[in-house]
């Protein structure tokens, strides 16, 4: 009779963590990163659908973006806000679109601006910001003064990845610029009417000044970013960009002593 028993136990436990892996295993969820993305609206979609919270990761500068680094076509469609109930992810139905152009909010249509960001943004424009996030060596989050706030992509300058793909220099760069434009340092925007006003992300194309002192220039002589030319479309600054680059690259200052030949 004992011997049954024991029997009996040692098979209800065997059963039991049998139950237990399988049911492990059938709600197992595969985490996803942006390496397994063709593309970048590929990855939006995903992450949109996903719903809040981002549970895999893939807006890693917090801006409704996932995955800015893959290549186009790319999508900016807003994730469902942390906290929401709705019965389907889909934001706010756009307009069916009409016959007649809709007539744009400022007095002179800007020329040339293409989805991808090329173009002209007319004429110079200079607005007074106060820093309020350093997402990169290239990118900064700020508050204007009406009070709302833009992601500016500083002209000229590409700097080493740290979101999703981690590239060599890219946390120096990144911490370069916490210093040359700190958070709630008052900073001049400042556009350049040979680049679109804003790049396929919908942030601004700016120079950046502090103190006077030109940000993305500062930069690239400190060897913590490249100049950057958009589709071979130069930029006002060009010049004395490439200058501070070539002085850099001598000197093995910064990245180009260590990462960079």
């Amino acid at each position: 009779m004992r011997r049954l028993f024991l029997f009996l136990l040692a098979l209800t436990l065997t059963l039991a963590g049998t139950a237990t892996f399988t049911t492990s295993r059938a709600g197992a969820v595969t985490d996803m990163d942006c390496g397994d993305f063709a593309t970048q609206a590929a990855a939006q979609a995903f992450f949109v659908g996903a719903g809040p919270g981002d549970p895999h990761a893939l807006d890693h500068d917090d801006d409704g973006v996932a995955c800015e680094s893959n290549p186009c076509p790319c999508s900016t469609s807003v994730a469902p806000l942390v906290g929401t109930t709705t019965t389907s992810p889909t934001p706010t139905p756009t307009p069916a679109p009409t016959p007649t152009p809709t007539p744009t909010p400022t007095s002179t249509p800007t020329p040339g601006v293409d989805p991808d960001g090329s173009g002209s943004s007319g004429p110079e424009r200079r607005d007074r910001a106060r820093v309020v996030r350093v997402t990169d060596g290239d990118t900064l989050k700020v508050q204007m003064a009406d009070g709302t706030e833009e992601y500016v992509r500083i002209i000229g300058i590409d700097t080493p990845e740290v979101h999703g793909r981690r590239e060599c220099g890219g946390g120096q760069a990144s911490r370069t610029m916490g210093r040359l434009a700190p958070v709630g340092s008052r900073v001049l925007l400042v556009s350049d009417p040979t680049q679109a006003d804003r790049d396929r992300y919908g942030r601004l194309l700016r120079y950046v000044h502090r103190s006077g002192k030109d940000v993305g220039r500062a930069q690239v002589a400190l060897g913590r970013a490249r100049v950057y030319v958009y589709r071979a479309d130069p930029f006002r600054r060009t010049a004395p960009y490439q200058r501070a680059e070539r002085r850099a690259s001598a000197q093995q200052r910064g990245s180009w002593g260590t990462c960079w030949r």
